[in-house]
């Protein structure tokens, strides 16, 4: 059977979903991407619990219950793959396969099963593709990735968007609660002992940061965020001082999290886990004397297919990217996008505002998401608009910068009021792109009025420098476009710029 997927029109090229089926120690799971990009889309995800790790160390082989169990969902797998229309399959395999007697037959029957091979990675080829992740989901990302899985943890340095050297420790979720029998104490003898010996890279200060992958350590991050009241629940980039992060890893190492406020947001499958994966963290935070803990939810699967990109589209900027698409799907006129950033750059040449690189990236990327809402209501579109970028599976950008894309946004529809703009994006900002927002929500405000949001016209509108200020500039064949509303959007952005800015027509 073949499913009826249709990509959007004009960005696929003809290419077509991509499932990566990733057979790690604790659980099993299928991931359907939408195509190999830059920014790839999940389609579908869906992971079982299948504890292939369990018992390993003890007796060296697969528990036949959990094969059968991993088998059985890999018949669903396949039936989904051939739905979706996939038109390549990758298949990894992780600790649990590689270490233990029976893995390659277990394999060899995956592969027999789904027609494909089976690529089992090594302890570095799984921190290389781990980070290789983080690289993928982060903008210019340093410091050290760990990803813990039910078999072991793997440690690599990034920089310069760069794997180092990776190294594996047998320090996985579910081999650890066994060697350790369920006790902390032991959990943080062995870990200590297992860790004594690694080097760890000599960072420099404002680089020690930390990227954890792994579901164990994302619910821990998780019950973090709920028990911190945290108004935006996205995991990814979302970060912790290293000293809070390690004190609380010492509060909720505590077995099975009995008597830990809000601990009903973990799994249960997942909770006898996350108190070893906070004494793991705790001892890798404070070994590396790091500065940040920040959540990563890219991993080996998306690093697995960064690599089989151009070197031109891993050099992409994967917010713009991720931003362009969203763009193409919901916007009146992408092309009128795309004349916003040009636009955009233009007046703040003129206006002499500073940017960071970083700050230039994210004020392309709110032009390209300036008109996603338009479909929604009049009353509704800044609020539509604000919700999709809050909660958007975006990648390469901190909780601060997302809040900024949803905020000049949410302001270029309803208006430059700081009431109206939701406590929740509120308590996110940084004060500099707070203001900034406003900035350049009053612009694409003037740029929605002057073009009704298509594309053409922006191109003709004359910018200058004046005595007192900036003119924009309305030659003849735009002249008729002069009114009331215009002028007063143009005085509200006046008084945001603090600046003179008047209308000129010609």
């Amino acid at each position: 059977m073949t499913g009826q997927f249709k990509p959007a029109r004009g960005r696929l090229n003809g290419a077509g979903p991509v499932a990566v089926v990733d057979i790690g120690s604790n659980s099993v799971r299928l991931v359907v991407y939408e195509r190999k990009a830059r920014t790839p889309t999940m389609l579908f995800n869906e992971k079982l619990l299948a504890g292939l790790g369990r018992g390993v160390a003890a007796t060296g082989r697969l528990a036949e219950e959990s094969v059968n169990m991993a088998l059985g969902e890999l018949v669903r797998f396949k039936a989904l793959i051939e739905h979706t229309g996939c038109k390549e399959i990758y298949i990894v395999a992780t600790a649990a396969a590689r270490d233990a007697e029976n893995g390659a037959d277990f394999v060899r029957e995956v592969e027999a099963f789904l027609e494909a091979p089976v690529r089992i990675l090594d302890g570095s080829e799984e921190a290389y593709y781990s980070a290789l992740g983080v690289i993928a989901g982060f903008w210019q990302p340093r410091g050290i990735v760990g990803d813990m899985g039910g078999g072991s943890l793997e440690l690599v340095e990034i920089a310069d968007k760069k794997p180092g050297k990776g190294f594996t420790f047998p320090l996985g979720g579910l081999r650890l609660s066994e060697e350790a029998d369920g006790k902390i104490a032991n959990a943080r003898r062995i870990t200590e002992a297992a860790l004594e010996g690694y080097d760890w890279p000599n960072l420099a200060p404002g680089e020690r940061t930390f990227y954890a992958v792994g579901g164990t350590w994302r619910s821990l991050g998780r019950l973090h965020l709920m028990q911190n009241d945290y108004p935006l629940h996205v995991m990814h980039n979302y970060e912790i001082s290293a000293e809070e992060a390690i004190e609380f890893c010492r509060k909720i190492a505590v077995p099975n999290l009995e008597g830990i406020d809000m601990s009903v947001v973990v799994s249960k499958q997942r909770r006898p886990l996350v108190p070893i994966g906070a004494v793991v963290l705790e001892q890798v935070l404070t070994s590396m004397k790091a500065e940040r803990l920040v959540f990563s939810a890219t991993g080996v699967r998306e690093g697995l297919l960064h690599e089989k990109l151009s070197p031109e589209m891993q050099a992409e900027d994967p917010v713009i990217d991720a931003a362009r698409e969203l763009c193409v799907l919901r916007a009146r006129s992408p092309d009128h996008a795309e004349e916003l950033i040009d636009w955009t750059d233009r007046l703040f040449r003129e206006l002499e505002i500073e940017e960071t690189a970083n700050e230039t990236r994210l004020r392309h990327a709110a032009c390209l998401l300036a008109d996603i809402g338009w479909r929604a209501h009049p009353d509704y579109r800044g609020e539509q608009s604000l919700n999709i970028i809050s909660n958007a599976s975006f990648v390469g950008l901190d909780h601060a910068s997302r809040a900024y894309l949803a905020a000049a946004v949410f302001y270029r529809h309803q208006g430059l009021r700081e009431g109206a703009l939701s406590s929740v994006i509120r308590q996110l900002f940084t004060d500099r792109l707070r203001i900034r927002a406003k900035v350049l929500g009053a612009i694409l405000r003037v740029a929605s009025l002057l073009s009704a949001s298509m594309a053409g016209l922006l191109p003709k509108v004359g910018i200058s420098r004046t005595e007192t200020g900036l003119a924009l500039e309305l030659g003849p064949e735009l002249q008729n476009l002069d009114g009331e509303r215009l002028r007063k959007r143009i005085g509200q952005l006046a008084k945001v710029i603090d600046t003179d800015v008047q209308l000129k027509i010609s």
